[in-house]
């Protein structure tokens, strides 16, 4: 397993869009996404490249591994 990075903010909501969540608003320089199945809503910031706090905190929400994880984001590429 190579190591994970940062990536675009960009990249991510396909990522989050991959795995069933829909886009809802933009409020300010945060987008949100929703999926019926999670407690809460996904809030990434429109940041070049997103921390990694960001992005474990959002697989946290969504339940997806980190394996997993790098898993669909090379079929997303």
């Amino acid at each position: 397993m190579s190591r994970l990075i940062p990536v675009h903010y960009g990249k991510f909501c396909k990522f989050l869009e991959y795995v069933g969540c829909e886009f809802i608003r933009k409020t300010g320089s945060h987008l949100v996404y929703r999926r019926n199945d999670l407690p809460r809503s996904i809030v990434i910031p429109e940041h070049k490249e997103l921390s990694m706090t960001v992005i474990f905190s959002n697989l946290k929400t969504l339940g997806i591994s980190k394996e997993k994880y790098q898993e669909i984001m090379e079929r997303i590429k």
